[in-house]
């Protein structure tokens, strides 16, 4: 692989799915072979001890920028190619391909001969808008390899492409490591603290935002406690849209059946999916196809956990299930359908069993964070 400049404004401390995908591949690279360009996380003194702290825990260089959000602004761009010739840089890694990605050109003159550019869920939105369009068009023509999520994600960014830089495109997935998400992760130690373990529990592991569905589960909870009286929704993490999700299941009359953890710091999440007995996130496509699930990791680190899955329908989410086979995939927003697979896994254990153990064997197969890193370092 050849010495490589990772731009990027998704990156630890700063949380998030996309960050996580960056880290674990980074950390799979050869670390003296890397450099990490980033934004700060937030400012003020707090956001800068932590920011601090986790940049010295990492065995690569990691270069932050003064400003909380990276743009491809004239400044940036040079800070960028000055990064790429003081550290002998000859490849480019941008962590999310829009915007950053506008930065090919300049980096390419500068000496850049490979550049590489992930896409996600957002850049599947800008697809769809004229002017956002013809700016992921420039990224496709400036770089030599857009990656993409999932069939979904790729069918639709491909659309606003050349056909040259289409074909181009090359399928890169964040991956799950299945030694930290596995069946023995420390489940029952959670559901003994929290007064379940005699419950059978769905458990939700995602931020709090409405494209989520966690409001359909809890509007899902009468039907499932009509055929399950002692079942619990188990909602972990947190987000804008925890209140108005209490004051949901307050009003259904479901508060009791419902428990929120709040956030849960990264080294317990195993732990918190091994709570459940089933794994579900009725995801929704919102905003006329502009706030759209890209992927959807937390299926297959629930798969890995040994868990059956109740996935929405947003975009790229089916990708992230075997329908019929590791769970299955319903329709966002609809709670009768939610709770009708639900209380049909939580009423058959060898079901849950099967669909769980198939999900384990598809992660090892195919969602491998080693698996996928190899594909990286070829690409660049």
């Amino acid at each position: 692989m050849d010495k490589t400049l990772i731009v990027t404004n998704d990156f630890p401390p700063r949380p998030g799915g996309i960050q996580a995908f960056l880290h674990n591949m980074a950390l799979r690279l050869d670390p003296d072979r890397i450099v990490v360009y980033a934004s700060t996380w937030k400012r003020g003194a707090e956001g800068t001890a932590a920011t601090a702290a986790f940049d010295a825990e990492q065995p690569f260089t990691v270069v932050r920028d003064r400003t909380t959000m990276l743009l491809p602004t004239p400044r940036v761009t040079r800070r960028a190619t000055e990064l790429l010739r003081a550290h002998g840089c000859s490849s480019v890694w941008f962590g999310a391909a829009a915007p950053l990605g506008l930065m090919g050109p300049a980096l390419r003159e500068a000496g850049a001969r490979r550049l590489v550019a992930t896409t996600h869920g957002h850049e599947a939105a800008w697809a769809q808008l004229p002017a956002s369009r013809q700016l992921l068009r420039r990224i496709g023509e400036g770089t030599d390899t857009l990656t993409y999520l999932g069939e979904y994600t790729r069918s639709r960014i491909a659309a606003a492409l050349t056909p040259a830089a289409a074909r181009r495109m090359v399928q890169l997935p964040p991956g799950v490591d299945e030694k930290t998400f596995r069946p023995d992760s420390g489940g029952d130690e959670v559901r003994a603290r929290l007064g379940l373990s005699e419950r059978p529990v769905v458990v939700c592991v995602s931020r709090l935002v409405p494209r989520k569905g966690q409001d359909t589960l809890i509007l899902a909870m009468p039907a499932i406690l009509a055929e399950q009286p002692d079942a619990v929704l188990l909602i972990v993490g947190g987000g804008p849209y925890e209140d108005d999700l209490r004051a949901l299941a307050a009003r259904t009359g479901v508060a009791d059946s419902v428990r929120f953890t709040g956030p849960v710091p990264w080294p317990e999440l195993p732990a918190h999916y091994g709570a459940g007995d089933v794994f579900a996130m009725p995801c929704r496509t919102r905003r006329g196809g502009l706030d759209v699930e890209g992927l959807g990791i937390v299926y297959l680190e629930a798969s890995a956990t040994g868990l059956p899955v109740v996935a929405g329908d947003s975009g790229g989410a089916p990708d992230a299930v075997l329908d019929g086979e590791t769970g299955w995939v319903v329709r966002g927003g609809e709670p009768g359908e939610a709770a009708e697979r639900i209380t049909a896994l939580l009423g058959d254990a060898e079901l849950r069993r099967r669909m769980g153990e198939r999900g384990r064997a598809w992660v090892e197969e195919k969602w491998r964070w080693d698996l996928l890193a190899e594909r990286l370092r070829e690409l660049l």
